[in-house]
C-alpha cells in the first residue's frame, strides 16, 4: 500500500497512489481521494479517470484538482478548501510525492485561520514534507484572506 502521511486527523497526503490502493483505502474506512496530480505528468500514472472508476467500485468519494506550483491560483485553492472541510474524513490527497498536495492543504489550512503558519509547517514537517521555503507564500495567502 502507498504510504499515508498524516498531517492531522482524518488527512493524509500521499505519493502517487496506485490501482491496488483503493481496496486498502476501502478497508481502512478512507472516505475521500483527492487526485491533485495533472494526468500524463508521467508515464505509467494512474489516471483521474480509472481512478474516479476504482474509487466508485470502492464507495470511495474521488475529486481530481490538479496543480503544478506555477499553475496554482486562488481559485484552485479554494476548489481544495471546498473539498477538504466538506467531504467526508479520513482524506487522502495525492501527488507525485504528496508534497503538492501538502502545499495546498497549508494553505488551506493557514487561509481560512484553521491553523497559524508556524503550527501548519509543524504539521507538515510531522508528516515529512518540509515547507520551509513556502513559508512566504503561505504567509501571504493567509494575510490576504483576513
Amino acid at each position: 500500500m502507498t504510504p499515508l502521511n498524516k498531517l492531522e486527523d482524518g488527512f493524509y497526503a500521499a505519493p502517487q497512489i496506485t490501482e491496488s490502493d483503493f481496496e486498502h483505502f476501502a478497508a481502512h474506512g478512507i472516505k475521500t481521494v483527492v487526485n491533485n496530480r495533472p494526468d500524463d505528468e508521467e508515464p505509467g500514472q494512474l489516471s483521474a479517470a480509472r481512478a474516479r472508476e476504482l474509487a466508485e467500485q470502492h464507495g470511495i468519494e474521488y475529486h481530481h484538482i490538479p496543480m503544478t506550483v506555477p499553475t496554482l491560483t486562488p481559485e484552485l485553492i479554494d476548489r481544495f478548501e471546498k473539498v477538504v472541510t466538506t467531504a467526508p474524513r479520513p482524506i487522502v490527497a495525492h501527488c507525485r510525492s504528496g508534497t503538492r498536495s501538502c502545499i495546498l492543504w497549508s494553505l488551506t489550512e493557514s487561509g481560512r485561520g484553521a491553523r497559524s503558519v508556524d503550527d501548519t509547517l509543524h504539521c507538515a514537517a510531522t508528516g515529512g514534507y518540509d515547507l520551509s521555503q513556502m513559508r512566504p507564500m503561505i504567509e501571504n495567502y493567509a494575510a490576504s484572506r483576513r
